[in-house]
C-alpha cells in the first residue's frame, strides 16, 4: 500500500505468530511488508501414542525471546499495535489466581478425548455437534481436550465451577499473560467445538454434553479487540495494544487476500489446512467444516478441512533413516515406484475424520530405497491437500488457484507435484512468515493504519506452478492412494473384529 496521511513515518507494526514448533515475531512497516523477523524453536513432546504435548510456559518464554530479538534488530521508531496469530485447538487450563498452569499444553494433535468422542458418536449426537458448530466430532477440536484436563485436574468440576480455573487456546494463554484477561477471539473459539458459529456464543448443551463448566472458560472477543495492552512484555511496548488476534490458518488465508473467489489457501506445516473463504449459503460436504476465519464487524465464515500429518511425515522418516527433511526432499525420486505412505500417525483428518485409521506403507518391493520412500512421503502431502481441496471445492464452487505457505511451500519439487496432483495452479506466497504478516495486517486494521481496500493493493507475487496436463496419470496415481488410504482405515477394524 502507499504510504498517506493515515500512516505517520516510522509506525510500525508487531506481530507474533506462535505454532507447534515454533514463536516467530516480526516488524511490519506502514506499507504492509515484513522489516525484520526472528524465530525461537519450541519443543513438542509424545509421551504416548496419540498424545501431544507442549509446556505453556516455554510457550510464554518464547514470545518473549522472539519479540526481545526481533526490536533489538529492528529498532523501531514506534510500535503502534501487536497482532497474535497462534496454533489453534491446542488447549490448557490454569490457575485464575496465581497463573500456574495446571499440567501441560494438549496440542491440536493430542488424540486423548477420542473415547469420548466416540461414546458421543455412539449415542446419536455429532450431527447435532456439526449441526451447531460446523466442526465433524473429532478429538482434534478442543472440547475433549478440555474435558481430559479437567477429569484429570478437577475431576467433580467444583474449582472450574467457582470460577478458580481457567480453560483457554494459545491466543486465551497469551493474552492472559499479557493483560491479565481471559479472552479468546472468535475464529479460535469456532475450533473448540464448544461455540455455536451462527450466534458466536457458547452453547450450553455442548458445555453440558463436554461437562465444561462456563465459568473456566474465556469470553470470545472480535478478531480486532478490544483486547489488552502489552505492557511488561518490552520497554518498547508500554501502553501498545494488541488490535489484531487470529488463529494462524485464518491469518495465512487474511495475508493471502484469501476473501476473493475461486482460490483456497494450503498452509503446510507440521500438519495442513485448506481453508477457503465460503460463498453465502454453502452448505460443507461430509468431509469439509464450516468455521469462522475472522470476525471484523460481522463474522466471515470459510471451508476448511485439515490434515494432521503433512510436514511431520518428513520428520518421522528423516529420523527413521538418520536424515533430515531438507536432505529427503533433495534425493526423492521421480517415481514412487508405486509405493504409497497413509501418515495416520493420530488417525486421518479431513475429509476422512478417522481417528481409527493407522499409518501404513503400501506397495514396497525389493526396489524400493530411501529415494522412493522419500518420494511416498511428498506424494503423501499432496494427496491429501488434493483430497480436501477437490472435497472444498464439492461444498463451494470452484477453485482454480492453490495459494500456498508455510515452510514445505519453498520446496520447489512438492509445490510442482502439487500442481500435477491437484490439476490446479499452484502461487505460493512471497513471504515465508505468513501467518503473522496476516496477524499484523489485522492489528493495522484495528489500529486504523490501514483499510482493507489498502490490503488489496498490496503486491503478491510468488512462484507459481503449472499443472501437468496428463490427467490419466493423475488419475491413476489418486485411485492408488485411495486404495492404500482404505487399507489403512480397514487394517484396525479388521484386527478388532478377529477372535
Amino acid at each position: 500500500m502507499t504510504s498517506d496521511e493515515r500512516v505517520e513515518d516510522g509506525d510500525v507494526v508487531l506481530a507474533i505468530d506462535q505454532g507447534t514448533s515454533a514463536t516467530k515475531a516480526v516488524v511490519v512497516t506502514g506499507h504492509g511488508e515484513i522489516s525484520h523477523r526472528a524465530t525461537v524453536s519450541i519443543t513438542q513432546r509424545h509421551p504416548r501414542p496419540g498424545w501431544a504435548e507442549q509446556d505453556p510456559e516455554e510457550i510464554w518464554r518464547s514470545v518473549q525471546q522472539a519479540v526481545h530479538d526481533v526490536l533489538a534488530e529492528a529498532r523501531p521508531g514506534r510500535v503502534v499495535a501487536v497482532g497474535l496469530s497462534t496454533q489453534r485447538e491446542s488447549t490448557l487450563l490454569w490457575d485464575r489466581h496465581t497463573g500456574e498452569p495446571l499440567g501441560p499444553v494438549l496440542g491440536w494433535q493430542d488424540t486423548r478425548g477420542a473415547n469420548l468422542c466416540a461414546r458421543l458418536r455412539a449415542i446419536g449426537h455429532a450431527d447435532r455437534i456439526r449441526d451447531i458448530t460446523g466442526l465433524p466430532l473429532d478429538a482434534m477440536f478442543s472440547a475433549s481436550k478440555a474435558a481430559a484436563l479437567l477429569d484429570q485436574y478437577d475431576q467433580d468440576r467444583s474449582r472450574s465451577t467457582r470460577g478458580e480455573l481457567c480453560l483457554g487456546t494459545i491466543d486465551s494463554w497469551l493474552l492472559w499473560r499479557l493483560g491479565g484477561q481471559h479472552l479468546i477471539e472468535t475464529g479460535n473459539a469456532a475450533r473448540t467445538q464448544l461455540l455455536d458459529i451462527s450466534t458466536c456464543h457458547w452453547d450450553p448443551w455442548l458445555l453440558d454434553l463436554f461437562d465444561i463448566p462456563s465459568q473456566a472458560l474465556p469470553e470470545v472477543t472480535a478478531s480486532t479487540g478490544p483486547f489488552t495492552s502489552c505492557d511488561g512484555l518490552h520497554p518498547n511496548l508500554q501502553g501498545v495494544p494488541v488490535t489484531g488476534v487470529l488463529g494462524d490458518s485464518h491469518a495465512a488465508l487474511f495475508a493471502h487476500a484469501g476473501w476473493t473467489g475461486g482460490r483456497v489457501k494450503v498452509t503446510y506445516g507440521t500438519g495442513s489446512s485448506v481453508m477457503g473463504v465460503a460463498t453465502i449459503g454453502a452448505r460443507p460436504a461430509t468431509g469439509v467444516a464450516r468455521t469462522i476465519a475472522w470476525q471484523l464487524g460481522h463474522p466471515t465464515y470459510a471451508l476448511e478441512g485439515n490434515i494432521r500429518s503433512s510436514g511431520a511425515t518428513l520428520v518421522w522418516l528423516a529420523r527413521l533413516l538418520q536424515s533430515t527433511p531438507g536432505q529427503l526432499a533433495t534425493s526423492a525420486a521421480c517415481d514412487s515406484q508405486g509405493v504409497f505412505i497413509v501418515p495416520a500417525f493420530t488417525g486421518l483428518g479431513a475429509p476422512y475424520w478417522d481417528d481409527q485409521a493407522r499409518a501404513m506403507i503400501v506397495g514396497l518391493s525389493d526396489s524400493t530405497g530411501r529415494e522412493q520412500l522419500a518420494r511416498a512421503a511428498l506424494e503423501s502431502i499432496a494427496y491429501q491437500i488434493e483430497d480436501v481441496v477437490a472435497a472444498v471445492e464439492q461444498s463451494g464452487g470452484s477453485v482454480q488457484m492453490i495459494l500456498a505457505d508455510g515452510g514445505p511451500s519453498a520446496n520447489a519439487t512438492l509445490m510442482q507435484l502439487q500442481a500435477d496432483t491437484s490439476g490446479r495452479h499452484v502461487r505460493t506466497s512471497p513471504a515465508a512468515e505468513l501467518s503473522a504478516l496476516g496477524a499484523a495486517h489485522v492489528a493495522g486494521l484495528g489500529a486504523g493504519l490501514w483499510t482493507v481496500a489498502d490490503l488489496d493493493r498490496l503486491g503478491r507475487t510468488g512462484a507459481g506452478y503449472e499443472p501437468s496436463p496428463d490427467s490419466k496419470s493423475r488419475r491413476e496415481r489418486m485411485d492408488g492412494w485411495h486404495a492404500a488410504v482404505a487399507a489403512a482405515r480397514e487394517l484396525p477394524r479388521r484386527s478388532r473384529s478377529q477372535p
